[in-house]
């Protein structure tokens, strides 16, 4: 990760001397086509500033974890799951999810979506959704339409 006072955009929301990252490791959890960058780091302020995109028809992983955090969308469209409720979203959109609650981001399938996400920079391992979960998530048949596991 880059170190330097200003990384500027290199277009197409790529920053330089800053990684672009696999989003986890593939086969540790489902999701389809997103990638990370790290784009702050500080030790001092102990929160992370990360950019995930997804590619068209991508989707992050449906997961919870002990640690919230906040996400700006930057380019795109698509919808996100938080809780029991998926709402549409839209650049400049800003989403809150608490602490153990489940989410999970997708992109429309003409076009990528991207966020930045602040995050506690030492976080718990996030929480997969057990069958108990599940069906408990797909009672609210918009929810079940929405989940990719």
């Amino acid at each position: 990760m880059a170190t330097g006072p200003h990384r500027p955009q290199t277009g197409d929301l790529r920053w330089r001397e800053v990684d672009v990252l696999e989003y986890k490791a593939e086969g540790s959890a489902p999701f389809r086509a997103v990638t990370r960058q790290v784009l702050f780091d500080d030790p001092a302020l102990a929160c992370q500033l990360r950019y995930f995109e997804m590619a068209p028809g991508g989707h992050t992983t449906l997961e919870r974890h002990v640690h919230a955090h906040a996400v700006v969308i930057q380019r795109g469209a698509g919808a996100c799951l938080i809780g029991d409720t998926v709402y549409r979203v839209a650049p400049f959109d800003l989403v809150h999810i608490p602490a153990l609650t489940w989410h999970q981001f997708k992109a429309d399938p003409a076009e990528p979506l991207g966020f930045l996400c602040m995050v506690n920079a030492e976080r718990d391992r996030p929480q997969l959704p057990g069958p108990q979960d599940l069906a408990r998530l797909r009672d609210r048949p918009e929810v079940a339409a929405f989940i990719a596991v």
